[in-house]
């Protein structure tokens, strides 16, 4: 019997927090066993699982007693009898050596011990498909690098706590590196996309040699023939079009008739986007395309994103402002959730392969359409050859192009959506791409706009905060701070967070918080004491503690903040 202690992460969220790791998958899978409709996601961490809903399936209380009753059925500290999977690996790391003497043992010493433990996932986190093994033959606690690296391989394996992992992608990355593992760890194709899931059991296979097989190879062959079952592509399913490379580092870049929207420096460097799950929707209308012209300062492949995959470690993504976007379909006779172009600060321009309907709607600034200026929130009529022009945004930091029909690129993980933090989805766009469009429109287009609107309020905003988990790490007077401050939007804002000016939040707690599970809205506050906003591409773990969380409404706004604007925290009302 476990009895977790509840702590509230938003309006849409909780953690159940259980006193030692050991004591976390089996409360993971007591929760999984008995998962009724509503939950969203379940997200094993290091001390905690966060439950995530939606509340109109489910209500927060009603989810609480459920979560509680199902607690109470685990038995504390259980090994879960997950699937066995090795991992081939040439013990090759650049910091074997030097960990070894840290820990003061031989290097084959060290290597004898990791080769020689079970391991099993407690969690994931950090990146798609990386998992943290825990193991209890292995007696060590490594220190992280004091400066971690820019870039760490793909099929890396390194140490860091009491834990060992190994990098399915390229990323920036502080653990200590020890071997080389040719497994593919993720992979968006499959039915199952982490290799390392929570609750499986790993165990690392010496190879000898120097090599170890190339990365989409498997080393158990019982697993290698259940993945490539999983991801062998439907002969009935149309073909999907392919993502090209972007460069994201043009999203930094200003000039002079740029506005300086810097993107964070934390944001790990855009990789090969992954591949997409078999496209499994229409397929793409023939001879139908827009071309990119120039994309401005960032533009993306967005739809409504790809919920329920925080426990692989994969990034919900999709429209910053799903308002925005909801509305740019509805005025098309489009699902809501067709992926249209989320474009950052504007200069956006681009030609129609064909005639089209387009709309555009977020962020607020001169539109031309064939030269002529075009009203947002409209449908419009864009002929064949013709160039839609987005200017740069007066208000507002974020606009949708919708066409009628959506856009088409291959999906990941059921989701057009760009995730550039990830690299899942479609690349960032580029001048020269040719962008397919689908024909999934559902209704005609409407003879009159659906309700009213109007240019963002970018100046000053007001945000609902509800309760976050770790009010109880800042001083009586933080929360004080926190509401009676007005805030400022940095220039570090993206689309993984926004980070604030003002005061610091004084801690009364310090050192690390254990990794836990985020939300979309999460208020971190990392030890420089200011906060930021965790928006849809942030991290589906973390390790700062989050003192209150931007209510699910609230984030459309946050969406169009600028560097510069004004935030003003305010209480959510309860809910259930």
């Amino acid at each position: 019997m476990l009895t977790p202690r509840v702590r509230p992460m938003g309006e849409r969220a909780f953690l159940l927090e259980v006193a030692a790791l050991e004591d976390v998958l089996p409360l993971h899978a007591a929760l999984a066993a008995t998962r009724p409709d509503g939950v969203v996601d379940l997200v094993p961490a290091a001390r905690t699982v966060l439950v995530r809903i939606d509340p109109r399936m489910l209500p927060l209380s009603s989810a609480r007693t459920w979560a509680l009753a199902a607690a109470a059925e685990a038995s504390p500290g259980a090994r879960a009898s997950g699937p066995l999977v090795e991992l081939d690996i040439v013990y090759d790391g650049a910091d074997l050596d030097d960990t070894a003497r840290l820990l003061r043992v031989a290097p084959d010493e060290l290597v004898r011990r990791h080769a020689a433990a079970e391991w099993r996932v407690a969690f994931t986190g950090f990146a798609p498909g990386f998992g943290y093994l825990m193991s209890d033959d292995w007696p060590f606690d490594v220190p992280r690098l004091e400066s971690p690296r820019t870039r760490v391989p793909a099929g890396a394996v390194g140490l860091a706590g009491v834990f060992a992992g190994a990098y399915p992608r390229e990323t920036p990355g502080g653990w200590r590196l020890i071997g080389t593992t040719g497994a593919r760890l993720f992979d968006a194709d499959a039915a199952s996309p982490a290799l390392l899931a929570p609750g499986t059991r790993v165990r690392f296979r010496p190879v000898t040699g120097g090599t170890v097989a190339a990365s989409g190879d498997l080393a158990t062959p019982v697993v290698a023939v259940a993945r490539a079952a999983a991801s062998a592509p439907d002969a009935s399913a149309p073909a999907a079009s392919p993502a090209k490379s972007g460069d994201l580092a043009k999203a930094g870049e200003s000039g002079p008739n740029r506005p300086a929207f810097a993107s964070s420096p934390d944001l790990a460097p855009a990789a090969t986007p992954g591949p997409g799950i078999r496209n499994l929707a229409p397929a793409a209308s023939p001879g139908r395309s827009i071309r990119i012209i120039e994309p401005g300062l960032l533009a993306t492949v967005q739809d409504l994103g790809r919920g329920g995959a925080a426990s692989v470690g994969v990034a919900v993504s999709g429209a910053l402002d799903r308002t925005a976007l909801r509305t740019a379909n509805r005025l098309l006779g489009n699902p809501e959730g067709a992926a249209g172009i989320e474009v950052t600060m504007g200069g956006f321009r681009a030609l129609a392969g064909s005639d089209l309907w387009v709309a555009v709607t977020g962020a607020w600034g001169t539109v031309r359409l064939d030269g002529h200026e075009m009203d947002p929130y409209e449908a419009h009529l864009w002929r064949a050859g013709t160039e839609l022009h987005i200017d740069w945004f007066a208000h507002g930091a974020r606009g949708y192009v919708a066409v009628r029909g959506g856009l088409d690129g291959r999906p990941a993980l059921g989701s057009r959506a760009t995730d550039l933090l990830a690299g899942l989805g479609p690349a960032a766009l580029r001048a020269g791409d040719t962008v397919a469009l689908r024909d999934e429109a559902v209704a005609p287009i409407p003879v009159a706009p659906p309700g009213a609107w109007g240019a963002p309020h970018d100046d000053e905003l007001d945000l609902e905060l509800a309760p976050g988990p770790r009010a109880d790490w800042f001083a009586p007077d933080a929360l004080g701070t926190l509401f009676d401050t007005v805030w400022t939007v940095s220039n570090r804002a993206d689309r993984v967070g926004a980070r604030l000016d003002g005061p610091e939040l004084t801690r009364v707690r310090t050192g690390e918080l254990a990794s836990e599970g985020m939300v979309p809205g999460a208020l971190q506050v990392p030890p420089s004491g200011r906060p930021t906003i965790l928006l849809a591409d942030g991290p589906v773990t973390g390790g700062y503690p989050v003192i209150a969380v931007v209510t699910d409404a609230a984030l459309d706004l946050v969406a169009q903040a600028r560097p510069g604007t004004r935030i003003r925290f305010r209480h959510a009302r309860p809910t259930g």
